[in-house]
């Protein structure tokens, strides 16, 4: 009998001036621009996502 998922939580810590893990290759620190800049960008395809459902 397959196990369904209904609801999916992630939780996340971000912290600034952290270690990197894994293979990114910007060493850069996080900015408040940057910052900013990300989550414009993540707006931006949430609102894309969400008119394209409504379209539907």
């Amino acid at each position: 009998m397959p196990v369904e998922i209904r609801e999916l939580q992630i939780t996340t810590t971000i912290t600034e001036g952290g270690s990197t893990s894994g293979n990114t290759s910007s060493t850069a620190p996080a900015t408040v621009t940057g910052s900013e800049d990300i989550i414009a960008k993540c707006v931006e395809q949430v609102l894309e996502i969400l008119k394209e459902k409504t379209d539907r």
